[in-house]
């Protein structure tokens, strides 16, 4: 369900008047040119915590004090409702909409898979992966870098994760793009049967026979004396197959947009591979992606905020990561910054399971990338389409262009 901009509600009693501040997250000012500086004018123009009419009506919290906070409180800031408005949410995603207890038993089925082990057994793959990429996109000379690259990976790392063809992966990528960027709401929905359907098609198949695949050890988990339900497999199995990509893909769109704008910063990392690694954390904090929201759940007082339950209240990780109060200069990026902070991936009980996977994948990807393309910027005459949105911050579309000659 999408508020057109105009929509506003009225605002509910227990909200002074000095707490409201007009804000569509779906068309901050400034979002086409750069959706984080968008998000981070409330800084200066809002209170720490607002209540704006727009999008159903609904408190943001702006300050990185604030979202660490809603983050970890699960008594009060609860997720079993994460999108905004409300209605928007069709569908309960484990464990992302359950709280503590019912969220510890989730999280074990699918943690093993994404623990540094784990993770290691893949890299190779993911590394060989990225590297044949990048090799079929160099001699070109140019790519549109989300449908070329950064749509790609993602969904190979995780088919390797779940054993799943990647024959496929062609598929399971314009599936999800039309379920999360579509605008035909018809088209949508056969995309969401589509993805159903191969989804049970695959659960039937590793209920029949098991594997070492995280899918097979879903069907067959046991949580307490008790087997999963067919509904609660299924949640399962779409967020490991799904829920990340979108994340991950905008990530990666904005830190190579970042670095086609910024030949020094690019250059400095072609030719010190060792700075990567934090360069990854220090890209992340500038270039938060997630705006998902917590439902409150009693009537509570917050830092003098009288929050009634029922409530929406959204937490964008990016104003944290740009946040002076925590990050001094937010607005520069410096790959020699010390421990870079950010709450990217979540903190608390529900820390994302597959952050580290993401991280490696960047990594991986930035090795691959400069190795072979060391200098790059963005193709004359086009224009990065960003956006801004219930779920993520997004980059839909990065033309970029290069040398041959360097390559």
């Amino acid at each position: 369900m999408r508020f057109q901009v105009a929509d506003r509600v009225p605002v509910p009693e227990h909200v002074p008047p000095e707490l409201v501040h007009d804000f569509d997250f779906l068309d901050p000012p400034g979002a086409s040119d750069d959706v984080q500086l968008a998000w981070k004018r409330l800084h200066d123009e809002a209170p720490d915590i607002f209540w704006t009419p727009r999008n159903g009506g609904h408190w943001i919290a702006t300050r990185g004090e604030d979202i660490r906070e809603i983050q970890t409180n699960h008594r009060r800031f609860s997720q079993r409702v994460m999108t905004i408005p409300a209605s928007a949410q069709v569908f309960r995603i484990l464990p992302a909409n359950a709280d503590p207890p019912e969220h510890d038993g989730y999280r074990r089925i699918i943690m093993p898979a994404f623990l540094p082990k784990a993770i290691a057994r893949l890299e190779d793959g993911i590394r060989a992966q990225a590297r044949e990429l990048v090799e079929q996109i160099a001699p070109s000379g140019s790519c549109e870098f989300i449908d070329d690259f950064a749509r790609k990976l993602p969904i190979i790392a995780f088919l390797k994760v779940v054993d799943l063809p990647l024959d496929d992966r062609e598929m399971l990528v314009s599936l999800a793009d039309t379920i999360m960027h579509g605008a035909d709401r018809k088209r949508a929905e056969e995309a969401q049967a589509g993805m159903l359907a191969y989804m049970t098609r695959w659960i039937e198949e590793r209920r029949a026979h098991p594997g070492n695949d995280l899918i097979s050890t879903v069907v067959h988990a046991r949580i307490g004396d008790r087997p999963l339900s067919s509904e609660e497999i299924l949640s399962l199995v779409r967020l490991i197959l799904f829920g990340g990509l979108d994340t991950l893909t905008s990530l990666m769109g904005f830190i190579w947009r970042f670095l086609a704008t910024h030949p020094d910063h690019c250059s400095e990392l072609a030719r010190h591979p060792e700075l990567r690694r934090n360069a990854v954390e220090e890209l992340i904090r500038r270039h938060g992606v997630v705006n998902t929201a917590r439902y409150i759940t009693e009537d509570c007082v917050y830092k003098g905020v009288a929050f009634r339950s029922g409530d929406m209240i959204q937490i964008p990780n990016s104003l944290f990561g740009l946040d002076e109060r925590i990050t001094p200069d937010p607005l520069t990026v410096d790959f020699h910054r010390p421990h870079p902070q950010h709450v990217a991936f979540g903190n608390g009980p529900h820390t994302c399971p597959g952050a580290l996977l993401a991280r490696r994948e960047i990594a991986i990807s930035l090795d691959a990338w400069l190795d072979l393309i060391p200098e790059f910027g963005l193709a004359p005459g086009t224009r990065p389409e960003l956006h801004s949105g219930a779920s993520n911050n997004g980059i839909l579309r990065l033309d970029l262009l290069w040398n041959t000659a360097s390559v």
